[in-house]
């Protein structure tokens, strides 16, 4: 089997690093890839996840027999429905089933239709409607930009002011362009994130075990968000036991209607679900893995991957097939200074094969480019040291351990990631909650 990979992040670099190790896989390229995917034997091809036409005559050219798109923008562009119409196996969903991700209003239509439990919420459609609910729900509220916003279009407003700042950089000033065409206002969850994901073929839904990302920048959840400073699975606050129980409210029912509409789900179906007093609601949908969340992810997932993601385009997923480590995977990033502002690039990067010597470690490369002088920074979140232990105090001691192993002028990266579910099992061994 030849498999195309999309995409030049950690995600990336942990599929291409999981899907060679697939009995059957020939060769895996990377578009456009990054440092950690070359060094794994990948073949990196210059081509951009927007850039459907080359991503098609690629996949031709090369006799590809799986594509896997890593991040949402091709897969909301309908990369899916180009490799289908070229009889070529993409492991995704349709344009259409991308909508899930693409606008935040089609996903909460289609909760609404499902019966998802969910956020109240109000879609606007101009500033004078979205500033006169605003001063109508009153705050604390999140406003959200309906489109994609590479995560930035979120906005957690304390004051009713700061939703009308939030909604004029978005539609008056098209902070995020026409991704904020439509604004959406939602009542403010409390609780605990989970991240928890499905691998789907249209009709059957296998829950991967749960996962926790952190998406402020500093410790103590304080700064503001990025892509992911971290993330480890299993979540405490998402048991292995209440894994079917959640696919059953958050994510079948989501499948049935998206088969209604004529257009089966497939591929990751992530739930973001925030875990309150009243039971779980979603967040938002994600149609891909997450990134950190596919490092931990795929550190603890055995079996064959590749021959799974091609059962689920053709509709074959076999739950027997699904097998995990027992260990747990925590994933810290090191992210370059200024990040998710501005940010240097081209800084050196060495202590990687001392980092790895740690047990149970794996380095995931984010944003790293291979030059004439070594390997050196390209992105704003570089590397994601990833470790697995025996419970989630060991995974994290192990990560952090091998990260004092990597030398970047002008990196940082979270002290506390996992902190949340190490007191959460202590809360549990005490007899607490």
């Amino acid at each position: 089997m030849r498999i195309l990979v999309i995409g030049s992040g950690g995600r990336e670099h942990a599929l291409v690093w999981k899907l060679a190790q697939s009995q059957g896989v020939s060769a895996v390229f990377a578009a456009p890839g990054n440092g950690g995917t070359e060094q794994e034997g990948a073949r990196n091809v210059a081509v951009n996840v927007d850039d459907l036409d080359g991503l098609t005559a690629l996949a031709r050219q090369e006799g590809i027999d799986l594509v896997v798109p890593g991040p949402e923008l091709p897969l909301t562009l309908g990369i899916v429905d180009r490799m289908r119409a070229e009889g070529i196996a993409c492991f995704g969903p349709d344009a259409y089933g991308a909508r899930l991700e693409g606008s935040k209003a089609f996903a909460k239509s289609m909760m609404q239709r499902a019966g998802v439990p969910t956020a109240r919420s109000v879609v606007c459609s101009s500033l004078e409607e979205a500033r006169r609910e605003i001063r109508n729900m009153g705050a604390p509220l999140v406003v959200k930009a309906d489109g994609l916003a590479a995560g930035k279009g979120v906005i957690m407003a304390q004051t009713e002011q700061e939703a009308l700042d939030a909604v004029e950089e978005i539609m008056a000033a098209r902070a995020f362009g026409a991704a904020g065409d439509l604004v959406l206002l939602e009542e403010c969850l409390e609780g605990e994130e989970a991240s928890f994901l499905c691998l789907c073929d249209g009709t059957r839904a296998l829950p991967l075990p749960s996962a926790q990302d952190h998406k402020r920048a500093f410790d103590h959840d304080l700064g503001p968000n990025t892509g992911g400073m971290g993330a480890y699975s299993p979540a405490p606050v998402l048991p292995d036991d209440r894994l079917e129980e959640m696919a059953d409210i958050t994510v079948r029912p989501i499948l049935r209607e998206m088969a209604k509409d004529g257009h089966p789900f497939v591929g990751v179906l992530y739930a973001g679900l925030m875990m309150t007093a009243q039971g779980p609601k979603v967040l938002e949908y994600n149609v891909r893995f997450g990134d950190p969340e596919c490092q931990p992810l795929l550190m603890r997932l055995q079996g064959n991957l590749a021959a799974i993601m091609l059962d689920a385009v053709h509709g074959r997923l076999n739950p027997a097939d699904l097998r995990q480590d027992a260990s747990t995977a925590l994933g810290v990033v090191l992210a370059a200074q200024g990040y998710p502002g501005s940010y240097a690039k081209g800084m050196s990067i060495d202590g990687i094969a001392a980092a790895e010597a740690v047990s149970g470690v794996k380095v995931f490369h984010s944003g790293t480019a291979v030059k004439s002088n070594g390997l050196v920074s390209s992105g704003g979140r570089v590397l994601c040291v990833t470790a697995l232990g025996n419970g989630l105090a060991e995974a994290q001691a192990a990560a952090y351990n091998a990260m004092q192993h990597i030398r970047m002028p002008d990196s940082f990266y979270r002290k506390d990631i996992g902190a949340k579910g190490i007191q959460r099992l202590a809360a549990r061994k005490s007899g607490g909650r």
